[in-house]
């Protein structure tokens, strides 16, 4: 799938341009590797597949889901179909207060 990220901030992490000093490093390590999985997935069924990245949809957002980083923390995605293929925006990463 094609990926673009829908804040400089996040582009700026991915690319190594800004710091990572925001978030925790286990989070930093596990945006990586869920970036990792986003680009080698063919379509969505393969992300829903990862049990432990847990990709579902929110609830009362159009489009929207959320994939695990750890308990606390979740990478905000939205998906774009168009006739080229899906793209993931990566939105934002945002604590998760429990639920």
């Amino acid at each position: 799938m094609k990926l673009r990220f829908g804040t400089k901030r996040l582009e700026g992490l991915y690319s190594g341009t800004r710091q990572q000093g925001a978030y925790p490093r286990d989070v930093v390590e596990a945006f990586f590797r869920r970036i990792a999985l986003i680009k080698s997935a063919v379509d969505m069924r393969d992300l829903r597949a990862l049990k432990g990245a847990r990709l579902e949809k929110l609830r009362r957002q159009r489009n929207l889901y959320s994939m695990r980083l750890n308990l606390q923390w979740r990478l905000i995605l939205e998906f774009e179909e168009a006739d080229q293929g899906t793209t993931v925006v990566v939105k934002s990463i945002s604590k998760h207060y429990g639920g």
